[in-house]
């Protein structure tokens, strides 16, 4: 399955073509990877542009869990906790060698805590069926710190075991992206959607810019899917120009971005393969301690922000936050000298749309569709977990608006990802430190590259670095180390460290200026805790 178009010069080539696509996505995230995907699986001619990297935004900096919603549960949204359910099972059976089942303990101080935090996972046992990935237990104390042996002692009750999902979402979208390619659908990181084009007032396509060299091109399309996060509203603004100009009234903001700050310390602070939930802290908020690639990542916050940053950086009351509350609950806390990475991402969370003038329609959900006047689609909103039926319903918009004919869905129910295809028994744990394990079925491919026996640093070789170049969409130093591998992420210091090694087999690769010092800069404000 390797042949694809994912190399630089075939990709502006084809680009360059100026052929005419039932569909062009604008946003190579999760929800726009999902939506090319399923489109290209049914058929449909299929682009996608990105104005940077595959899951550059908020894709990337998730808390890594597959999950039904616990917190939805408690809500009271027992459709979205099915839905979810359903959709988690889906993405491990589809991507077993990038997600899977992981263990989580919700730790009881409070005698009422695992009677009354048991029974409603029971709930969530329930509504999963045969869907669930294992049996929700009640703990006693020294049950609790077997599982846990990181968690403090003193006060300790008991605890509740419970299942969910993990993934590396990254390499997630960077396999819905070549699934999708696969198919035969064109996809471009670093082209910015810079306009639409219309014909007789509706949307009729993009003019595409490719980042690299400021060359723009044309690209006509019968349905145009805004996907791009918490930037739709940039497109959406555009679109509402022209039709203010016809007379319409202007767009109103769609997106209120929220920040969640996740920060990275060693593995030995957690001691296991179990994570540790923590589902009201003294706030009110949620806390996670999940193992990860080797490393622990705690978080997440959920604060409003105003700007929509690239790499935004932590606030120090979200920082304080997770520190203060993780002393909380482990015997030994993490210090701010501890942390190895600290990134934050902005979610896109959907206001409330009055009847402007859109065609509007909230799919109960936690996403929403909308299409404006001149067929410009815009869909936000949403979670990982629940991408595949999100793209879904995108598609199911489209027909419905005569944007697309109506073709049957379900189509990547049961579609294996790239990598997929392994046995069960190769299958590593994502808890462990990265290495072959996230290639799948193409493990055998990157050891035959040149240089995969030559080591950067733990969990990266020369010959990961040629793959990505070749077939993964890499031409910059970020791509490798932020999302083809994940080591930023992981440990921005070590990563700083094997830069420019990386950056000269990409040159050798790509031709390409591979940006050694913006990522250099982009490592430090990685480090960066504000005081």
């Amino acid at each position: 399955m390797l042949p694809q178009l994912t190399r630089r010069e075939d990709l502006i080539s084809q680009l360059a073509k100026g052929e005419t696509y039932d569909i062009a996505v604008v946003g190579g995230g999760a929800t726009g990877l999902g939506v090319a995907l399923d489109a290209a699986a049914r058929g449909f001619r299929v682009i996608l542009v990105e104005s940077h990297d595959f899951a550059k935004g908020t894709s990337s900096r998730a808390t890594k869990l597959v999950h039904g919603g616990v917190r939805y549960l408690a809500q009271g949204n027992i459709s979205l906790v099915r839905e979810a359910l359903h959709e988690r099972t889906t993405l491990l059976n589809n991507a077993p060698h990038l997600a899977q089942p992981l263990p989580f303990i919700m730790p009881s101080y409070k005698w009422w805590e695992t009677p009354f935090y048991g029974i409603g996972l029971k709930m969530y046992d329930a509504l999963a069926g045969k869907a669930g990935l294992g049996k929700t237990e009640f703990l006693n104390r020294d049950e609790t710190l077997d599982l846990l042996p990181t968690a403090r002692p003193l006060g300790l009750q008991g605890g509740v075991k419970y299942w969910d999902g993990q993934f590396n979402d990254a390499r997630l979208a960077l396999a819905l992206a070549r699934t999708a390619a696969s198919k035969g659908a064109l996809l471009v990181n670093y082209c910015r959607a810079e306009d639409l084009l219309y014909e007789a007032g509706k949307v009729a396509g993009l003019v595409c810019e490719d980042t690299q060299t400021g060359q723009q091109y044309p690209v006509k399309a019968r349905c145009v899917v805004n996907a791009a996060g918490v930037w739709v509203d940039e497109l959406r603004q555009k679109d509402g120009a022209v039709s203010g100009a016809m007379g319409n009234r202007p767009t109103k903001p769609m997106v209120a971005p929220s920040q969640g700050v996740h920060i990275v310390v060693d593995r030995e602070f957690l001691g296991g393969d179990v994570a540790l939930m923590v589902p009201k802290t003294a706030d009110g908020r949620v806390l996670f301690a999940v193992p990860w690639l080797g490393k622990v990542i705690l978080g997440t916050t959920d604060t409003p922000r105003n700007d929509l940053a690239r790499e935004p950086l932590p606030f120090k009351e979200e920082v304080e936050f997770i520190l203060t509350e993780s002393a909380r609950y482990l015997s030994r806390a993490p210090k701010r000298a501890d942390v190895k990475s600290v990134w934050v991402g902005l979610r896109p969370l959907v206001k409330p749309q009055d009847d402007d003038g859109d065609s509007t329609k909230g799919i109960s959900r936690e996403h929403t569709v909308l299409v404006s006047r001149s067929g410009l689609v815009t869909v936000t909103g949403g979670k990982w977990t629940t991408y595949r039926a999100m793209a879904e319903d995108v598609l199911d918009k489209c027909a419905e608006k005569s944007l697309l004919e109506k073709r049957r869905k379900g189509v990547t129910t049961h579609l294996k990802l790239i990598g997929a295809n392994i046995p069960q028994a190769q299958i590593r744990s994502i808890c462990m430190p990265p290495g072959l394990h996230s290639y799948g079925d193409e493990q055998p491919k990157v050891m035959e590259m040149p240089g995969s026996r030559n080591t950067l640093c733990e969990g990266l070789t020369e010959g990961m670095v040629r793959f990505a170049a070749r077939y993964e969409y890499a031409i910059k130093v970020e791509d490798v180390l932020a999302r083809r591998s994940r080591l930023l992420f992981l440990d921005a210091r070590l990563a700083s460290s094997v830069a420019a090694k990386v950056g000269e087999i990409l040159l050798q690769e790509t031709g390409i200026d591979p940006e050694v010092n913006p990522f250099l800069a982009l490592s430090e404000h990685y480090l960066r805790l504000p005081e």
